[in-house]
């Protein structure tokens, strides 16, 4: 009999893709690149049961990726925890199809991990398809992140990927997420509850419950394509998938009336940019109005999820 014996990697690169193929094949280069010299690694590229020919593409061109794919579409936490789960690594960098990683960044984020036992995750600095950074760390949800909002100084109190150093933050956004695999198992992967938005929002909420903390690394950067539609007529879905999910989180960590609470001043603050718009040109008054409306009623109309089943 042949044993074929098993090789332990250090860090799994675990892509998720919903028919991105032409993205695909610019993420798995980029981690072809970037692979960290000297530290084994894996790349495991799960496919939500996408119909562009990414599983063909990836088979043509990146024969060494292990692939997962989906008859059907699933969320984007039980997704990463499907992932996760298979791989082998210490470190499961978590990446959307529409992510590229920028050299040194896999790294950067390996080594702040390493230096800090305690870190449960660490995301980088991502940004956008115009080369500019933005938002990608924050406080965590609550009535107080609301009230800030409420008065227009969420980036000054709420965002906390600011700064040239290492930082420990509340959570970070899982477009590229580096995760200790022991921390993730210890406090049940990600909760599947969450079909997109607020997935990494309450994992690290529920990692740090039990000790662990979330770093951000600005020197890791990764660009960020972020191919979702402002069209309302795809996004108006995602608009409710956005606030069913926020609103899910609340009454999870918080209580009911906290989570009304929220309700209310998210749609004020949404409420207040809809009037604003009106007069400003090229604003997009119908998206304001639609976040508005699904912030106070989350669970009417038609979400991704609910396509999705």
């Amino acid at each position: 009999m042949i044993i074929v014996e098993v090789v332990p990697a250090e860090i799994s690169y675990c892509v998720v893709n919903n028919d991105g193929r032409v993205y695909l094949m610019s993420c798995l280069a980029a981690i072809e690149r970037m692979r960290v010299p000297g530290i084994e690694s894996e790349t495991i590229v799960l496919d939500n049961a996408s119909s562009d020919g990414s599983v063909e593409a990836v088979r043509e061109r990146f024969p060494e990726v292990e692939l997962i794919e989906l008859e059907r579409k699933d969320g984007k936490a039980a997704n990463d925890t499907n992932l996760m789960k298979r791989a082998r690594g210490r470190y499961c960098l978590l990446l959307n199809e529409d992510t590229e990683l920028r050299a040194g960044s896999v790294e950067a984020l390996y080594r702040a991990m390493e230096d800090d036992p305690a870190a449960g995750a660490a995301g980088a600095q991502l940004f956008d398809s115009h080369e500019q950074p933005y938002a990608c760390a924050w406080r965590f949800p609550g009535v107080g992140t609301a009230l800030i909002a409420a008065v227009f100084l969420h980036g000054r109190f709420t965002v906390e990927s600011q700064g040239q150093l290492t930082r420990r933050v509340d959570w970070a956004q899982s477009s590229a997420l580096m995760v200790r695999r022991e921390a993730a198992e210890k406090i049940g992967w990600m909760d599947p509850q969450f079909y997109i938005y607020y997935d990494e929002c309450d994992f690290c909420r529920r990692l740090a419950d039990v000790g662990w903390h979330t770093l951000y690394v600005p020197s890791a950067e990764a660009v960020h394509h972020n191919q979702l539609s402002t069209d309302l007529s795809s996004g108006l879905p995602r608009i409710t998938e956005f606030h069913r999910n926020r609103d899910l989180y609340m009454r999870k960590h918080h209580c009911r009336p906290a989570a009304f609470a929220v309700r209310l001043l998210t749609a004020w603050t949404y409420g207040l940019r809809t009037i604003a718009s009106v007069v400003l040109p090229g604003a997009p008054t119908r998206i304001y109005a639609a976040h508005t409306r699904q912030a106070l009623f989350p669970y009417r109309g038609e979400s991704i999820k609910d396509r999705a089943t």
